[in-house]
């Protein structure tokens, strides 16, 4: 089961990139990046739901109210990401916020690890976890710092903007902890993934109505859906397949461990997007600083698994 859910966890993170494209694609033609988001988790939540009914374990939704109720927000930690992620990137710069939120990811999972918490098995702190931590925080400094203009836009922080980034980052494997301890709960995957977007849907919807009210949002324009490609309606299963892999690995293989090879995952698939230009988006040089950052990122998950 373990070597199962490696190579896993890499697509996984992989699958992230191609969201980000296709999520771009749905904002544009929606004109609303939260609208968008809005119709994503939706779209995922109903996919986890017919492969629920495909797969016969549909029943565990009647487990649901006798479950404790906290291990049903999950999903709110969806719109905390995705409204900092609006909030960041046009202050921060796209690759500093990502770098941040690997940061607070990895921190996080090193506490969710090591002292066991929200149902993660405990893994004592030892030398080997921490030095694996440390590369794949480096790494991610070295992506940062090897995108150009990145230190213009990080010596423009302030530190409210630091903390949001990194608990921004950190609640992602805190979903999947949740979510692993509503698993339990309920006994089958796919129920806790279709209720875990539910509640992202709900959530998005507040943030979406929240920010109409207060004009701080331009209003969506859903004309634009049809001209748009295909492939801009993919996100919902790429996000599907992340939170899904999230709460089953992390049982596994360890939350560290798990959100390293996401994380690593996500920045391979990213060298070939910004090199190739896919999903209309603009290309990028890749720099051999941004290089050796990714293979820092392996080398520090390789250390957290292995050693």
């Amino acid at each position: 089961m373990e070597s199962l859910f490696i190579p896993l966890s890499l697509v996984a993170g992989g699958l992230l990139a191609v969201q980000a494209g296709a999520n771009t694609q749905l904002a544009k033609a929606t004109g609303s990046p939260f609208a968008a988001t809005t119709i994503q988790v939706l779209i995922a939540g109903l996919l986890l739901l017919l492969v629920a009914l495909a797969t016969g374990t549909a029943a565990a939704f009647g487990k649901l109210p006798s479950a404790v109720w906290w291990h049903a927000t999950g999903g709110i930690a969806t719109a905390i990401y995705v409204a900092s992620t609006i909030l960041l990137f046009p202050r921060l710069g796209a690759v500093v916020t990502v770098g941040l939120f690997i940061a607070g990811q990895m921190l996080a999972s090193l506490f969710l690890d090591t002292f066991g918490i929200l149902g993660v098995p405990r893994q004592p702190l030892e030398s080997a976890s921490l030095l694996g931590t440390l590369a794949v925080l480096f790494g991610a400094g070295a992506i940062v710092f090897g995108q150009k203009g990145a230190a213009a836009e990080l010596s423009l922080l302030t530190l409210g903007w630091i903390l949001l980034a990194l608990v921004a980052g950190a609640v992602l494997p805190v979903q999947g902890a949740i979510n692993g301890l509503l698993r339990i709960g309920i006994g089958a995957p796919f129920p806790v993934g279709a209720f875990s977007f539910a509640i992202a849907t709900l959530s998005m919807l507040i943030v979406l109505v929240a920010s109409q009210a207060l004009g701080t949002a331009p209003k969506p324009d859903f004309a634009g859906l049809r001209d748009m490609p295909w492939w801009g309606w993919i996100g919902a299963v790429c996000g599907a397949t992340y939170v899904t892999t999230m709460f089953t690995a992390i049982p596994v293989i360890g939350t560290a461990a798990t959100v390293g090879l996401t994380v690593a995952g996500q920045q391979i698939a990213s060298l070939f997007v910004d090199r190739y230009g896919w999903f209309r988006l603009p290309r990028r040089t890749i720099s051999a600083l941004r290089f050796s950052g990714v293979a820092l990122l392996l080398i520090g998950v390789a250390v957290i698994k292995i050693f």
